[in-house]
């Protein structure tokens, strides 16, 4: 393990530059619903090129106590920051996909905080950020980050959280090593899928059902082409840094528009997590996961004893309390008053309480957990 500096080459930023003021646009489309809106793309196109600053925001990630460590092969990039408050619960944070390890840059200086005090622990995936450029199926990730909290940082047992595909990865760590989990927390369960017993369901979770199928009607581009024929898709995302942020925008704004987005992460956030993406050339290893995924055998859900907590996001896919319990071995479920998909992102101080709350019901079970201290920045 070796500390780690994000430092980007001069070339690269001169690069993206020229890219973006040469970038050749399409015609007009109508608006969202196409896709992300030409004069949307255009406008974050100029301040990109004008105004959004790399190096400041490089500056800014270098604050956080970033390592690389090879983990059977595989270079693993990730952020340890220690606890300051008494004996501190270590805590893996798992992003997804189009987001990175950015997604928890708000919620670490609060999880780490004299108040709640965890040993916070934030990789990028395999295939993503500034890990090697090698994709992984959900079970092989798993078993990656099980050695890197164990071997490699000395933790006996930890909790492991995650949103969107992180939240899978933890629910396959539980599956796969329950032995070195104390507990997992969720911001999203996984749907149902081919093999469900739909008989099984209730109304809500039926209700569930008919929402997810309708969602992937109307949403789900992504995951088929990337699914299917991600080497397709890669020439454009990795030549192109206007066709990177379009494609990755038209899935952070599902359902809503850039502009809506923006009010809740903010411009320049965005932008940063699209860079991690283009400096570090992981467009087409990110999405390759989904091919690895959709072609490993998919055998019927196992539901582990790993105590579990779920926060639930207004803004995401409504989620029947009766789901949650199906999939994972429910101890707390939180309906959020505000936030997203992207929850930690988007309502960091929400996220963090909630997850420091379940992790004081972990060591005083039967104990409420009343609320939780704020961490400051």
């Amino acid at each position: 393990m070796q500390p780690f500096t994000i430092a980007v080459p001069e070339a690269v930023l001169d690069d993206l530059r020229r890219r973006l003021a040469n970038t050749r646009w399409p015609d007009d489309g109508a608006g969202w619903e196409y896709g992300t809106a030409l004069a949307y793309m255009k406008d974050l196109a100029d301040y990109w090129l004008h105004r959004y600053d790399w190096r400041k925001h490089e500056a800014y990630l270098n604050r956080f106590a970033q390592f690389g460590a090879e983990i059977d092969g595989t270079g693993i990039h990730f952020i340890h920051e220690r606890g300051r408050g008494p004996d501190p619960t270590p805590v893996l944070l798992l992003h997804g996909w189009p987001d990175s390890f950015y997604r928890y840059h708000r919620a670490v200086p609060i999880l780490t905080g004299p108040g709640t005090s965890c040993h916070v622990v934030v990789p990028s995936l395999p295939g993503h950020g500034f890990s090697d450029r090698k994709a992984m199926t959900t079970d092989d990730t798993a078993d990656l980050f099980a050695r890197l909290m164990t071997d490699v940082l000395g933790y006996e047992k930890f909790v492991a959280a995650g949103g969107d595909a992180g939240a899978l990865i933890v629910q396959t760590l539980a599956d796969r090593h329950p032995d070195v989990l104390l507990g997992i927390h969720l911001t999203d369960v996984g749907y149902p899928d081919r093999t469900t017993d739909y008989s099984t369901l209730t109304g809500p979770e039926l209700e569930f059902a008919d929402s997810i199928r309708e969602w992937w009607t109307n949403e789900g581009a992504f995951n088929i082409v990337q699914s299917t024929k991600p080497q397709s898709l890669a020439y454009g995302l990795a030549d192109s840094p206007a066709g990177l942020a379009a494609w990755i925008m038209s899935f952070m704004a599902s359902g809503t528009t850039g502009e809506e987005v923006e009010k809740r992460i903010g411009r320049d956030d965005l932008l940063t997590n699209i860079m991690i993406y283009w400096v570090t050339q992981t467009a087409a290893s990110s999405v390759r996961r989904y091919y690895l995924d959709a072609h490993a055998p998919l055998g019927p859900w196992r539901r582990t004893s790993v105590p579990a907590a779920v926060a639930h996001p207004p803004r995401d896919a409504p989620l029947p309390r009766e789901w949650a319990e199906r999939r994972v071995n429910l101890k707390r479920f939180t309906e959020l008053p505000c936030g997203g998909h992207f929850a930690a992102w988007e309502e960091p101080e929400l996220y963090a309480a909630d997850l420091w709350g379940f992790l004081r019901e972990l060591r005083n079970p039967g104990r409420p957990s009343g609320p939780a201290p704020r961490g400051s920045p």
